[in-house]
């Protein structure tokens, strides 16, 4: 980012939409639209030469879908990060955005300050759900057919007991104050043991964090 500005691709088969969401993103002082893509391979090439700090991107497009154009991205720019927006919150689309390295999951439907908040979010680093994308999320992970994925299973063992108790709190979707506030520590204290448990578990971001802990098997559903 530049100056604190957030700099912005958005990428929807819709004119109507990407000028909708750029009136409404333009307005905020600290974010700044540089683009807009027609379809998933424009979204693609147009991040490889803008270089945004946050691409909002549509499920369903043209020629490559926002999907595996989300794939593309964060395969080649990790430090980008991807807001997928969609008119659909079915399961499948949540999960294969997740796994493919979305950051944030928003339905089209949302606020304008809803939107700004979500781009400042996952701009921050941060992992951003819609509440009831989380609670079909965890319903996804409960259907899941077997058991824990053991390699996963075996590297929840590298974690020290907080950090994977910090860990379970994040897949429960808790942010760092509210997990301080949980455990009684300092927020510092949490933002430490979310930096580590990224580093040992090769994870780039909590959202990727909350994905693994439920498909280690650390945290079940049906506990909720």
């Amino acid at each position: 980012m530049t100056s604190g500005t957030i700099r912005v691709l958005i990428a929807d088969d819709q004119q109507m939409v990407r000028q909708g969401f750029s009136v409404l993103l333009n307005t905020q002082p600290d974010i700044d639209v540089i683009g807009q893509a027609v379809d998933g391979l424009d979204a693609v090439a147009q991040v490889a030469e803008l270089a945004p700090d946050v691409v909002l991107m549509d499920i369903r497009m043209p020629e490559l879908g926002g999907i595996e154009a989300t794939r593309r991205i964060v395969g080649k720019t990790p430090q980008i990060k991807v807001l997928v927006l969609t008119t659909f919150d079915l399961d499948e689309y949540v999960y294969d955005a997740l796994r493919a390295g979305a950051s944030g999951f928003l339905l089209k439907d949302a606020s304008a300050d809803k939107l700004a908040e979500a781009v400042r979010v996952v701009a921050a680093g941060d992992a951003l759900l819609a509440p009831g994308i989380t609670r079909r999320l965890i319903a996804r992970f409960s259907q899941l057919d077997g058991a824990p994925r053991a390699p996963l299973k075996e590297r929840v063992g590298e974690l020290t007991e907080r950090e994977t108790e910090v860990l379970a709190l994040i897949a429960q979707g808790l942010s760092n104050a509210e997990i301080a506030e949980r455990l009684v520590v300092a927020e510092q204290t949490v933002k430490t043991h979310v930096g580590r448990i990224l580093v040992k578990l090769g994870l780039r971001d909590r959202t990727q964090a909350a994905v693994f802990a439920y498909e280690s098997g650390l945290v079940r559903p049906s506990g909720y």
